[in-house]
This record gives C-alpha cells, sequence and structure tokens, in this order.
C-alpha cells in the first residue's frame, strides 16, 4: 500500500504540472488521454491491485479512486481556466461591452385597436359609457326597430349575411342602440364598438369584415348641434386640427335628418389629383375626401319603437368605420392593409 500510494503521488505530480504547462483545450485533452485515458498511467497503477493481498484491495481501490476524482477536478478547472481567458480575450478585442444591448422585438396594439380605444377614450371622457354586444343578432334589432322597410336592399342575400330566416352576422352595431334604449330610460348616452359583416366586394375602401364604432345619446332638448359638436372633436382628436370634417345630406331609415360625414383624403390630401397621376386620386376617386360613416337624429320612429316619447326626448346617432378612421388617421392609402398582418407595416404604425 506504501508503494501503491507513492507512485499515485509522483503521477499526481506530473499530472499537475502537465496541466500547469498546457495552453489550450488540444494540450489538455492529451493529457487527460495520457494520465486518464485507457492506457494512461493511472491505468497501469491500477493493474497493480492484483498483486497486492485480498484484503489490501479495497483500500487500495478507495485510494486510486480518490486520486483520480482529484485529477478530474483539477482537469475541470483548467478546462474553465481557458474558456474564461479566451471569453476574456474575446471581450478585449472584438466586443464593446459599452454599447447597447440588442432590443428584443416587441409587439405592440394593433392600429384598429388603437382607434376602438381612443375614440371609446373620447366619449367616455364625455360622460358615455361602452357597451359590447352579440355579433350574431336578429333582424328585428338590426332591421325592425330601426325603421327599415321589410323592401329595404340590406335585408336582401347579396347584401347581408343571413345564418337562418331570422338570424344573421349584424352589418352594424346598432342593435346595441336598440337594446340599450330598451332596458333604460332616458337620458342616453352610449358608444358600441364591435366587429360587423357585410357583402361588400373588398377594394381599398371596403371590407366584408371590418369594425364600427357607433354612438348614440338620448334626452331632453338635443339637436344637430351637438352632433356637429362632438363628431367634429372627435375627428380633431384622432387626425389633428389641420383635418378637414364636413356633413353632407344623405338619408338612413333610422335617421332623420341625416348626414354622411367626410374627412380630408390622405392620399391627395383633399387635392383631388396627384402629381404622379393627372387623371385624379385613386383613393378618394378625385373628391379630396374620405367617406368615415352616416349620422343624424334619431327618427320619432325608433324612438316610438323603444317606448320613448319622441314628443318629449330627441337624440343623434352616429356610426363610422374603424378601418375608415385608419385611412385618415396613419394616412394610409388602402384600406386592405390593415388586414395584412405585415410585421413592419404594424411597426411602422406603432
Amino acid at each position: 500500500m506504501t508503494e501503491l500510494a507513492s507512485r499515485l503521488d509522483d503521477v499526481a505530480q506530473r499530472f499537475d504540472a502537465a496541466v500547469d504547462r498546457a495552453n489550450d483545450e488540444q494540450a489538455l485533452e492529451s493529457v487527460r488521454v495520457a494520465y486518464l485515458g485507457r492506457n494512461g498511467e493511472v491505468t497501469t497503477v491500477r493493474r497493480a491491485i492484483g498483486t497486492l493481498a485480498h484484503n489490501e484491495r479495497p483500500a487500495a481501490g478507495k485510494l486510486i479512486n480518490d486520486a483520480v476524482a482529484a485529477m478530474e477536478r483539477r482537469l475541470q478547472a483548467a478546462y474553465e481556466e481557458l474558456e474564461s481567458r479566451s471569453f476574456d480575450a474575446e471581450l478585449a478585442t472584438s466586443i464593446d461591452v459599452t454599447f447597447p444591448s440588442i432590443r428584443r422585438p416587441a409587439g405592440s396594439i394593433h392600429p384598429v385597436r388603437r382607434i376602438i380605444e381612443e375614440s371609446c377614450a373620447y366619449f367616455v371622457r364625455h360622460g358615455f359609457a361602452v357597451v359590447i354586444g352579440a355579433e350574431v343578432e336578429p333582424d328585428y334589432y338590426n332591421f325592425d326597430a330601426l325603421n327599415i322597410p321589410n323592401d329595404h336592399p340590406a335585408r336582401e342575400g347579396f347584401d347581408s349575411f343571413w345564418i337562418s330566416d331570422t338570424l344573421l352576422l349584424r352589418p352594424h352595431t346598432s342593435p346595441m342602440q336598440i337594446r340599450t334604449m330598451q332596458e333604460h330610460r332616458p337620458p342616453i348616452a352610449i358608444v358600441a364598438p364591435g366587429k360587423c359583416f357585410r357583402r361588400d366586394a373588398v377594394d381599398a375602401r371596403h371590407l366584408f369584415q371590418f369594425h364600427q364604432v357607433e354612438g348614440l345619446l338620448v334626452a331632453e332638448g338635443i339637436h344637430f348641434a351637438h352632433l356637429k359638436g362632438m363628431l367634429t372633436g372627435l375627428c380633431r382628436e384622432l387626425f389633428g386640427e389641420q383635418q378637414n370634417v364636413r356633413f353632407r345630406p344623405s338619408y338612413f331609415p333610422f335617421t332623420e335628418p341625416s348626414a354622411e360625414v367626410d374627412t380630408t383624403c390622405p392620399k391627395c390630401k383633399g387635392a383631388g389629383t396627384l402629381k404622379s397621376s393627372p387623371m385624379g386620386c385613386n383613393m378618394c376617386g378625385g373628391s379630396g375626401w374620405i367617406e368615415l360613416g352616416g349620422a343624424g337624429m334619431v327618427h320619432p320612429n325608433v324612438l316610438r319603437e323603444v317606448g320613448y316619447d319622441p314628443d318629449r326626448y330627441s337624440g343623434w346617432a352616429f356610426g363610422f368605420g374603424v378601418e375608415r378612421l385608419g385611412l385618415a388617421r396613419y394616412e394610409v392609402d388602402d384600406i386592405r392593409r390593415f388586414t395584412k398582418s405585415d410585421p413592419g407595416f404594424l411597426a411602422q404604425l406603432s
């Protein structure tokens, strides 16, 4: 045993010296093979156990195993030291640790969602409540209660998505106006955002699935000037003070009088023409205006339907397409870009 311990001590000393001389991983690997490999020096010492008495062999095996464990720890420490020195050298020569770190890509609120939130926030500040409803509604809430006659084109299959004889995907969020008025007495002040569905041909200004923000105010003494003031304020907030807004006469079965609300075309800036296209702006059709939606005073028949006295109460309502608002808000010339999920486009608008 004494001779075995002496041999192991000699091997360990030479092993430590060889590790100290090694200056790269290849050299360390050579040391490992020479001393701890299958035919290394430790293996030669281990074979000497066979010459010992049986009662001495367990202690000899433990002595050798302890020596091997110590050598492996020394080797691992040498590997780690080499790796650390290599990393420090790389930092010193090729990396400036004072540079800012690489930013991880981060998502953002979709521009359509942002417009919905900002539009609703504008009305909430003015005392309106936000109401949310189902996307599938009976025809009563979509048409009958809104004073839309049975022969109106919107009821036909080519304009609306019918699920059954009486159920359809809502073409507007107006059902929430009827439901709210049926459940509450005036004054009523709500804004109703949500998805809508119409059989429109998809082009630069139309989608068959789009988002809408509708508003309703019913109380005593409400008149058209209130409507114009609120909608002009909304457009100024979303688009800036420089954006023009106009109200032009129109017709809707559920409002009287009615108006279409337009804002300056973001592509031609209201000029109607482009330097690159003498034929006229292809976004606004040369008019210089983009339609946002409809508005008007709530029709007396709608008030009667929900049990309000039209001689006592009056109100106004409006409905804006959110993607249409996005065209003017972000100066985008094609409404379809809001549905493409293009990371570059969305990052630019964020």
